[in-house]
């Protein structure tokens, strides 16, 4: 594993299929852009492979080259097992590269298929980090215990993708979709930095133990887009645009172990989220009232009729659900799963 001043090296090895599938089976289309900003704000990638019949997934071809991923072919031939072939293939080039390349640190393994939990126990001898990422519903119970973290996509993706149901399998979710506007298109510049900033502070923060400092968090945005300049947001400086961002409530600057480079962290009282919370309570208060407990699909709709600008995406959050569930957290309000539904209801008590 790195030393603390060093960055991971990360080598990413997809069975494309068992995620594809897995998602789409979810009421989802895999994305793999959400997997590579969890991944860059670990380390960089410095190897990217992807293993499918690709005939059989030539949707996807866009979105895995947009993402600098080499599409390894596994064609389907007459009396071979097309999934055992991607498999055995994926595995071995993953052992070779921890024998060949010992400057990589950490091997992602995506798939949730429990064959591969030997090759994971196998890089782990090795002295290799190994995460997993997987669809839950889909990923077998043997593998996320093998690995050194494990990450679900449709956590990653946030309910815009799939929201699910706890303590069963994900379900398709109604929050944020049926046409419900996204809003983001909407947004400035400087709050889109914003956003972009805040995303990346809590993602460093739940990946890592030590603290988030300023030259981190640029990293991790040029790893996302490397075309990233603070002067495209009218900032001459790196060090000037988080300044703003403080002034603005954004984030809180600490002082660093170096000069010039201190630590992020988000605003001890909250900055505007407190304020986020207590339209939330308002809103589910008013419709309580109204027609008893709202449900969470089209509720983002109902707190942006009141607040146009609203963004669970401001405070850190990856997606409204999670907003929510920090809100009950907090006791802002109570939140309830409806299985014949599908669905989630708020109360704040307010009838």
């Amino acid at each position: 594993m790195a030393a603390n001043n060093e960055e991971e090296r990360i080598a990413l090895f997809v069975d494309f299929e068992n995620l594809a599938l897995g998602a789409r089976d979810r009421g989802g289309a895999l994305d793999m852009a959400v997997i590579m900003d969890a991944l860059s704000e670990r380390g960089r990638v410095v190897v990217r492979k992807a293993y499918a019949d690709w005939n059989l997934f030539a949707e996807h071809r866009q979105g895995v080259v947009a993402q600098r991923i080499e599409m390894i072919e596994i064609p389907q031939r007459t009396g071979i097992v097309r999934k055992n072939a991607a498999d055995i293939k994926l595995a071995v080039d993953a052992v070779e590269l921890a024998f060949q390349r010992d400057f990589i640190t950490t091997y992602v393994i995506a798939s949730g298929d429990s064959d591969f939990t030997p090759l994971v126990l196998k890089l782990r001898e090795l002295n290799r980090r190994v995460i997993g990422v997987g669809v839950e519903g889909s990923t077998s119970e043997l593998l996320p215990g093998a690995c050194d973290e494990f990450l679900f996509y449709g956590r990653l993706v946030g309910p815009s993708g799939a929201a699910g149901a706890p303590g069963r399998s994900r379900k398709k979710a109604k929050s944020e979709q049926n046409g419900e506007p996204d809003g983001d298109a909407a947004t400035s510049d400087l709050a889109d930095i914003a956003r972009k900033v805040t995303a990346t502070l809590v993602g460093l923060q739940r990946s890592s133990s030590g603290p988030a400092l300023s030259s981190m968090i640029k990293r991790v945005l040029l790893r996302k887009d490397p075309t990233f300049s603070e002067s495209d947001y009218g900032f001459r400086t790196w060090g000037e645009l988080m300044r703003h961002l403080e002034t603005m409530g954004v984030v809180e600057l600490l002082e660093g172990s170096a000069e010039g480079d201190p630590v992020v962290d988000l605003p001890a009282d909250g900055g505007g989220e407190e304020r986020a919370f207590t339209l939330l309570r308002e809103v589910v208060t008013e419709l309580e009232q109204r027609t008893g407990a709202p449900p969470l699909s089209g509720l983002k709709n109902e707190l942006r009729k009141r607040n146009p600008g609203f963004s669970e995406k401001d405070f850190g959050y990856g997606g409204f659900l999670q907003f929510v569930k920090a809100g009950s957290a907090k006791g802002v309000v109570d939140l309830e799963w409806d299985d014949e539904a599908e669905d989630y209801f708020l109360s704040t008590g307010a009838i």
